[in-house]
């Protein structure tokens, strides 16, 4: 027999996943306004995604994560490709708008967390302090990009209004001519995934959420994708089967 607080605690954890598989993601549009960040990604580092050492050798970014759709390792923004266009600068004295246009072209490897202030605080009910509810965090610096991409003599102003459109990776990614640069670290398993040319609305190509434990993701460690397996999260049935014990 299981002691009671035993008990307490799987069920608080199992209410806990229902509440994860009721997440509000955020369904945003093919294009759009957002804004746009910069952090540091270390040449070769497998982010959440888990795409290959050799994607940070073109240019990536992480999306925000109630966009990215998980909280932790991959998402349903994971592969997916981004034509990324500079406005002006968020916050610039005087304000500062740009007489070139420059834009890139980015796949998301990444998730930048939820918190309460940051520009990655959009929610489907919220948006940042930008007006935005979706941000992209660029890895820069990194050779894939120009050293005078943020068009300004002075600095980039840190927070950008960008516009963005999604994009084809295999037409408009720099690093879709690079076979090992696409996809997934094999090594990694159902750890990762990271297709090499998602789709939406297309199960066998795209990753569920992480968070929302939707099953094993698509086999993603090659240039095809193998069909979507779902099945119940393992830990519900563990749940289950200690119940039963118990009644």
């Amino acid at each position: 027999m299981l002691s009671l607080s035993i008990i307490w605690f799987l069920s608080f954890w199992f209410f806990s996943q229902i509440s994860l598989l009721s997440a509000q993601w955020i369904d945003y549009s093919d294009t759009g306004l957002a804004t746009m960040t910069h952090y540091t990604l270390p040449s070769g580092y497998v982010a959440s995604c888990g795409c290959t050492p050799s994607s940070t050798n073109y240019p990536t970014a992480a999306l925000s994560q109630m966009a990215y759709g998980s909280s932790t390792n991959y998402g349903p923004g994971c592969g997916r490709c981004f034509n990324l266009t500079l406005l002006n600068p968020v916050i610039a004295t005087p304000p500062f708008n740009p007489s070139v246009v420059k834009f890139i072209v980015v796949k998301v490897t990444d998730l930048c967390p939820l918190s309460q202030t940051g520009w990655c605080s959009g929610t489907t009910s919220k948006p940042n302090s930008a007006g935005a509810f979706l941000n992209f965090d660029l890895a820069y610096p990194s050779k894939a990009i120009p050293d005078d991409f943020f068009p300004s003599d002075e600095a980039d102003f840190g927070v950008w209004n960008i516009t963005y459109q999604s994009v084809p990776c295999l037409n408009d990614w720099a690093g879709s001519n690079n076979a090992v640069a696409l996809g997934s670290v094999r090594s990694l398993g159902s750890g990762a995934c990271c297709p090499a040319e998602p789709s939406l609305g297309n199960t066998s190509n795209i990753c569920p959420s992480f968070s929302d434990q939707n099953g094993i993701p698509p086999d993603t460690s090659t240039n095809s994708s193998a069909a979507l397996i779902m099945q119940w999260p393992v830990g519900m049935l563990i749940f289950l089967a200690l119940l039963s014990n118990v009644m």
